[in-house]
């Protein structure tokens, strides 16, 4: 028997570059044996991953930055900004039932609401080549991308928000704990 229940829902998980937790750290050498890295990372499968919109390796911050003094941007003014995109991606989907944000996008809405100049195209044609990416990941870069260009409050999608959410593709990256 099968059971479908209405769900929305948001995952988020972490984990480590490989087992002992070195791969890819600026200082600390990794001690894992040839092959144990992509033997770590190949636990968790390729559909899985492919499902997972933004991967964000995250590097140990030193003390001097930890400690430095300058202010960077508060989480009250990151807040103001995800409103308005919200409100962005809200007005834009007021007339279809269902569809509250540009995560929720068919394929058919992708290619309506997130039109590419000349140059994204060509950059996107590269990525996808480049670093093996597959039809899921393609549909989740547009998507992200749009919602970069949300927040900086731009009606296109630009350059600048393409590369960033193909950044954001990490582990699809066929090179990457090789």
């Amino acid at each position: 028997m099968s059971v479908q229940y209405p769900t929305s829902f948001m995952f988020i998980a972490a984990m480590n570059p490989c087992p002992c937790g070195f791969y890819n750290h600026p200082t600390i050498e990794c001690t894992c044996q040839p092959g144990a890295v992509q033997r770590y990372l190949n636990k968790i499968s390729g559909p899985l991953m492919d499902r997972i919109d933004l991967h964000v390796e995250v590097i140990p911050v030193n003390y001097n930055e930890l400690s430095d003094k300058k202010k960077g941007e508060s989480s009250k003014t990151i807040r103001e900004r995800v409103i308005k995109a919200r409100n962005i991606q809200e007005e834009r989907f007021r007339n279809i039932p269902n569809i509250h944000c540009n995560a929720q996008m068919t394929t058919k809405m992708v290619n309506q609401y997130c039109k590419l100049n000349e140059e994204c195209m060509e950059t996107l044609k590269m990525a996808m080549k480049k670093l093996g990416l597959s039809a899921r990941a393609y549909d989740r870069i547009l998507k992200v991308s749009r919602t970069i260009a949300d927040l900086d409050n731009s009606e296109n999608i630009e350059i600048k928000h393409l590369a960033e959410a193909i950044n954001f593709r990490s582990l699809d990256r066929e090179n990457w704990g090789k």
